[in-house]
């Protein structure tokens, strides 16, 4: 009797056309992550106004409302030369930050932000199906393990090096680096060639209908409907974290210049998580990690109630860690639950998930901080969080659906 071994599903991450994908989002990563933070403080040093430096902040968020719309077209058209558009308008959208100096332009400045932020929206519509589309299902976990680290290490590296360099001396050296990263992404998009999937619009489809459809799939389809559920509720409470994140530093007899150092942490631990994180689906389950993950995202904050700066300190090892690996395993599963004419739409109802809650939440409780104890603010959360975690643990892992889509036509 003979036996085999399991190929290795990460060889599909090493062909030529993958690799160069991950070239190009590397570059747009570098772009859309440099200048995040740095708008808002940006605005505030020009104009003395910490309200307008909040509002700047805060615009990068809005573009996720046209998530839909953005998901609904990247099912329709290339999603490759989408990204190429998206990238050129994005570096457009920059340049003219180089003739700001006084602070009645600021509204350029909140221009370009709204046109920045969009841009990685547009990523998120069209990653997902792109990667779909010239991956099987069992190298899916491995290529956002891989991204998910790449991620982890600019989450870690640029926000040191960009407030530096802007420290030094100023923007315009980030906003040249941002530019020539979309620009560069530009390229590398358009030359790669991508065999993509298209779909047929459906004439007794209304509009309506066809720009939610990925919001049905994504709540409707199981397990991936119960990991979603599960997933608002807990970016939802994590926004409680957020808001209170100075009163916890306070506590612990932290400087606020300690949300760097533990930022760098949770990070370094991410990028541990993007490494382990697809084997331990594949022997565990996606539900299974996902629900791992958000317990011991709960389980790491509880630290945070109390004066223990070593444990909470390390807790958030524990914290970036769980964080990850419950998002890498729900992004997944994600990609695996849907065809191909979905991915862009059901990727977009996905970001809109992602982010809306939490910043919804984090307002509020940044209003609640008033008059509650921040104390009780972080118990709300690991109850929350802990209980979400036990009730994931329910979800039952079951086989990957076939590869078939009778609407899906592929076109080089």
């Amino acid at each position: 009797m003979t036996t085999t071994t399991p190929a290795d599903p990460a060889r599909h991450l090493r062909t030529p056309v993958f690799r160069t994908l991950v070239v190009g989002w590397t570059l747009a990563n570098v772009a859309d992550s440099l200048l995040t933070l740095l708008m808002a403080v940006w605005v505030a040093d020009l104009t003395g106004s910490a309200a307008l430096g909040g509002v700047a902040f805060a615009l990068l968020g809005l573009p996720a409302l046209a998530s839909p719309f953005l998901g609904h077209l990247a099912d329709r058209v290339s999603r490759r030369l989408m990204l190429v558009a998206a990238y050129v308008v994005g570096a457009l959208g920059l340049v003219p930050l180089f003739w700001v100096h006084r602070p009645d332009q600021v509204w350029v400045i909140f221009a370009s932000t709204l046109v920045y932020s969009a841009v990685a929206y547009v990523t998120g519509a069209c990653q997902s199906g792109i990667l779909k589309d010239l991956l099987p299902n069992e190298a899916l976990g491995h290529a956002n393990g891989r991204l998910s680290m790449i991620d982890q290490v600019f989450r870690v590296a640029l926000p040191i090096l960009g407030a530096a360099v802007y420290a030094l001396v100023g923007v315009v050296p980030l906003v040249a680096v941002a530019i020539g990263g979309f620009a560069a992404a530009a390229v590398v998009f358009l030359l790669v060639q991508v065999v993509e999937s298209r779909y047929e619009d459906d004439p007794a489809e209304s509009y309506l209908a066809a720009i939610t459809a990925g919001f049905r799939h994504l709540f409707g389809t199981q397990p991936l409907g119960g990991m979603t559920w599960n997933a608002v509720i807990v970016f939802a409470s994590v926004g409680l974290v957020n808001a209170v994140v100075f009163a916890v530093l306070d506590g612990l007899g932290l400087p606020s210049a300690w949300l760097g150092p533990l930022t760098v942490l949770q990070g370094v631990a991410g990028f541990v998580a993007g490494a382990v994180t697809p084997r331990l689906m594949a022997r565990f389950g996606r539900p299974r990690v996902y629900a791992l993950g958000i317990l011991a995202a709960g389980l790491a904050l509880v630290p945070l109630m109390f004066s223990w700066v070593v444990p909470a300190v390390a807790a958030q090892a524990l914290l970036g860690f769980g964080v990850t690996a419950a998002v890498i395993a729900w992004v997944t599963e994600r990609q695996v639950r849907t065809p191909e004419r979905l991915q862009g739409r059901v990727a977009a109802a996905g970001h809109l998930v992602n982010n809306l809650p939490g910043t919804v939440v984090t307002a509020l409780g940044a209003g609640l901080l008033a008059f509650v104890d921040y104390r009780l603010l972080v118990l709300a959360n690991v109850v929350v969080v802990v209980g979400a975690g036990l009730v994931a643990l329910r979800l039952r892992r079951t086989p990957d659906p076939e590869v078939s889509d009778a609407q899906v036509t592929r076109a080089a």
